[in-house]
């Protein structure tokens, strides 16, 4: 069992999104989910470039791990427009265990899939991705 987790396949469209949000910025955030059955991250969600922060956490659900890459645009000291690509590890401590041990098993390769992430956030409870952890983390 313990190589049926790190033998997770990533689909090609976890990719083509993924460089889509990164140089085309046709994505604000991409909400990805292991398919256990077909054992794969797939792409569970996309979210549209007007959307904000609350369109991307309202789209995590509150009982099970998701990976998801959200495009946040902030001002500088000096309110010079820049954007970072942060990578988060949704694990809430209310999943199951097993749950969390594959996406936590899967999260290393599946992101080294996703060439261009800058910053990188685990949460379990919402408080850990808040937007002041976002410009936080930013800078």
């Amino acid at each position: 069992m313990a190589n049926a987790a790190s033998g997770m396949a990533v689909h090609d469209d976890c990719k083509l999104r993924f460089l889509e949000l990164k140089a085309k910025r046709t994505h604000r955030f991409i909400v990805f989910k292991i398919e256990e059955n077909q054992k794969q991250v797939i792409v569970e969600k996309l979210g549209e470039p007007a959307q904000g922060y609350e369109d991307f956490t309202a789209c995590l659900p509150p009982n099970e791990c998701r990976y998801a890459v959200y495009d946040f645009e902030y001002l500088t000291e000096g309110n010079v427009p820049k954007s970072r690509i942060f990578f988060i590890a949704w694990s809430p401590d209310t999943s199951r265990v097993r749950n969390k041990m594959i996406y936590a098993s899967s999260k290393d390769r599946f992101k080294r899939e996703l060439d261009g992430i800058q910053v990188e956030l685990q949460a379990t409870d919402p408080t850990e991705m808040d937007l002041d952890v976002f410009k936080s983390r930013a800078n």
